[in-house]
């Protein structure tokens, strides 16, 4: 899981390495974005500011909802050196969602900036493509191999989910039933 909790992580910081100088200096963004040398518009300035704090809430809710930070209401789910015990430590219920919902982002930011850059030929958009993309592929990643835990057999100690198919696969919880049942 940490690779999980790394993902969200970064996600979150990039989000707001994006949101920092959208809200703090929009007029110096858009005077850069801007091909004319004028002052911004009162309403360029809103949806500056207004997409700086979208990005950074779009941040936190992604750690939140992912259950990185423990949202407990009271101490007593705590153990007395303050650890969470594994039983009474749940998962977030949000946490897979919230995870293909910003994988999806991710991607369709990926291909955006990809495209921008094959228009445009900036290398501020190769970065950015180059930045999605690996978030992508982490969240990918997340997705298919930590969204689930491993069904491991109590008897046996193998995976439930493999198989003896189209190959004999001796780590297979039914091969090791067989053996099992061979050596009784």
């Amino acid at each position: 899981m940490d690779v999980y909790y790394a993902y969200t992580y970064a996600t979150a910081g990039w989000l707001t390495l994006q949101a920092a100088p959208l809200v703090i200096t929009p007029t110096i963004i858009i005077t850069l974005l801007s091909p004319d040398v004028r002052e911004p518009t009162v309403l360029e300035e809103y949806f500056s500011r207004s997409l700086g704090m979208t990005l950074f809430t779009l941040g936190i809710m992604i750690i939140l909802l992912t259950g990185s930070v423990p949202l407990t209401s009271s101490f007593s789910d705590t153990t007395s050196a303050g650890v969470t015990t594994a039983e009474s430590d749940p998962k977030a219920p949000y946490a897979v969602p919230t995870l293909t919902i910003s994988l999806l982002y991710h991607s369709a930011a990926a291909f955006f900036t990809y495209a921008r850059y094959n228009t445009s030929g900036q290398t501020s958009f190769a970065l950015g493509a180059i930045v999605y993309a690996a978030l992508a592929s982490v969240g990918l990643w997340c997705v298919l191999f930590a969204s689930s835990g491993g069904r491991i057999s109590r008897k046996t100690g193998a995976d439930k989910r493999t198989s003896g198919f189209p190959f004999s696969n001796k780590e297979s919880a039914s091969a090791k039933k067989k053996q099992m049942g061979k050596a009784i």
